[in-house]
């Protein structure tokens, strides 16, 4: 509870954001078909709406350090007038640019946000990061959850979003944080940056938010379409990988006290690709609920995990622009995964696509965690 306090500011933003991508999850189905989208096409408009999302990460400290105290709050209730508008969509390039407002404000919200963890984390010599975290995956689970249930009581995605919204106006409030948290944090020059840092740590957030939007926005159409379940049904798999991800993100809270990120970081990636795999695997519903717990444990505290190792490798001067630079080649990955797994589903099948993911994972373990642990 002490740390919750600590970090409450950027807690509350971990939460808005979880939200709003939990009901996103568990409405894929609805806005999918009411644009009338084949998988390639909506896809494709995941992917175009993550332009949206980098050209605003590439600006969000300068919204932080024009905004200051009141950052936090201005990109919550961007993201909350944004996410209003694809319950509106009634065509894929609606559909398409009101994506990309809606990433453009959660892109900007979420590296603020993990700067000012970061921050918080270097003042306080606390670990917070998977805490922060954990809270974005409980909000996460509980919104997919719920948006299952509004589903199946005949609500349309756009009552949904109004819903979430009541709720970033109370927690608006508590947004509230004194810039001077980042007093230390100065921006330097590129020329005193680690690249292999940067690069390596970004990788390994672009993998986790990859795997983790491809399931959270194709998990549903798994268990209805390939296995036959009802709307409640498919809402309870990003339902499960968000709750079960929020789990992993408290242990590693209290794991990462005793075990070098790093380490983490080689067997999460193992977990999740196994969790994965079985999920793809699946011929039933509770095999596939099985699979995508285990990767909800394996890919919880990777991001985290990464943002920690990286922080801990920089100095105060050094981290916002890092912090900076790695969230944005992480949430490439937050934003491909979608479009990934529309083109192989598309042409291979769905089966396929999640297969692939769990390669991918396995890159973490083999390669970029024990590269990370030379830095």
């Amino acid at each position: 509870m002490s740390d919750l306090r600590a970090s409450r500011a950027p807690a509350a933003g971990f939460i808005v954001v979880g939200l709003y991508w939990g009901s996103f999850a568990g409405l894929v189905p609805d806005l999918k078909a009411a644009i009338g989208a084949s998988d390639g096409t909506f896809g494709s408009t995941m992917f175009f709406a993550a332009l949206g999302a980098l050209a605003a990460m590439w600006l969000a400290p300068r919204v932080d350090a024009k905004l200051g105290a009141r950052a936090l709050q201005g990109c919550a209730i961007a993201v909350g007038c944004a996410f209003l508008l694809p319950g509106l969509a009634k065509g894929p390039i609606a559909f398409t640019v009101a994506m990309l407002l809606a990433s453009a404000g959660s892109g900007s919200l979420d590296v603020i946000m993990n700067t000012r963890v970061s921050a918080l984390e270097a003042t306080s010599k606390r670990s917070l990061m998977n805490l922060n975290h954990a809270l974005f995956s409980f909000a996460y689970a509980g919104a997919a959850m719920s948006a299952g249930f509004f589903r199946e009581a005949g609500f349309a995605p756009l009552t949904v979003f109004a819903c979430i919204s009541m709720l970033n106006i109370l927690l608006l409030k508590v947004m509230y944080q004194d810039a001077a948290v980042l007093e230390n944090d100065v921006t330097v020059g590129s020329s005193h940056l680690s690249r292999p840092l940067i690069w390596l740590g970004g990788l390994i957030i672009l993998i986790a938010f990859m795997s983790e939007q491809a399931t959270e926005a194709w998990s549903a159409l798994h268990l209805e379409r390939g296995l036959g379940g009802s709307a409640a049904q498919g809402a309870l798999g990003p339902a499960i990988l968000g709750l079960t991800m929020g789990v992993g993100r408290l242990s590693g809270q209290f794991i990462s006290t005793h075990v070098r990120e790093t380490y983490v970081l080689q067997v999460a990636g193992v977990i999740a690709a196994l969790g994965l795999m079985i999920a793809a695997s699946a011929l039933s519903l509770s095999v596939a609920y099985v699979g995508f717990a285990i990767l909800g444990l394996g890919v919880s505290v990777m991001a985290p995990m990464a943002y920690s190792a990286v922080g801990k490798r920089v100095n105060n001067q050094q981290r916002a622009v890092i912090i900076t630079r790695i969230s944005v080649i992480g949430y490439i990955g937050f934003f491909i995964g979608p479009p990934l797994m529309g083109g192989l589903s598309k042409s291979f099948g769905l089966s396929i696509s999640f297969y692939t993911i769990g390669v991918i994972l396995l890159l973490v373990s083999v390669f970029l965690a024990p590269q990370l642990r030379k830095q």
